[in-house]
């Protein structure tokens, strides 16, 4: 039985396609009703202050203004709001980065319906639902694995192909420090070698959104 009052949804994300999707699913559940939709983070922010939704599903890739920026300022403005992180990937450092900043829940875009329904209606009534494959990434993390910014920028340079003294041209630093940076970094990620914690980054989403 619908509920008296429809959680109200904002959905914020770049492609037409996904938004026409979820705009159908609401549509299929009295209990829930889409106020608006957002293409990137600057109009969503634009659209919470106009409609001030129960909830927000937040892309965290999204042009003009990224979902994770999106979510820092509509936090800012709005301590209470209740945001949802959804996004494609399930990097472990993604996730915590989306939690970390003020989202109450996190969801892959392959989630299914009755899933989605589930978790914003735990997310309404005040619960931070997440799903079991994200919560076994995060229990999973190693506490002691976090790379710093430095760290990633270093192995970013490095996925790019750079070697360690080309790293160390760009980032105005010794060659020494770039080596230091990378035995760290291989100890943190319990990788084999440089190729192997670029493939670890990748998968893991350390390289952010």
């Amino acid at each position: 039985m619908a509920s008296a009052s429809p959680i109200r949804v904002l959905v914020a994300d770049d492609h037409p396609l996904i938004r026409e999707g979820l705009a159908a699913v609401f549509s299929s559940n009295d209990n829930f009703v889409l106020v608006a939709e957002a293409g990137d983070g600057r109009q969503a922010i634009d659209l919470y202050q106009l409609h001030r939704p129960d909830i927000v599903l937040m892309d965290l890739q999204m042009p003009v203004m990224s979902g994770v920026e999106a979510i820092t300022a509509i936090l800012a403005l709005h301590p209470e709001a209740r945001i949802v992180a959804l996004t494609t990937y399930g990097g472990d450092a993604q996730v915590a980065r989306a939690l970390r900043l003020g989202a109450v829940s996190y969801l892959l875009k392959n989630t299914v319906r009755t899933e989605l329904f589930s978790c914003l209606t735990t997310v309404h009534a005040g619960g931070r639902p997440l799903s079991a494959e994200v919560a076994v990434k995060l229990a999973a993390r190693p506490a002691c694995d976090a790379l710093s910014a430095r760290e990633v920028e270093v192995l970013r340079l490095v996925a790019k192909g750079n070697s360690n003294r080309r790293a160390s041209l760009l980032l105005g630093v010794t060659e020494d420090t770039i080596k230091g940076h990378m035995k760290s970094i291989l100890s943190k990620l319990a990788a084999n070698d440089r190729t192997h914690a670029v493939m670890i980054a990748i998968n893991r989403g350390i390289f952010g959104v």
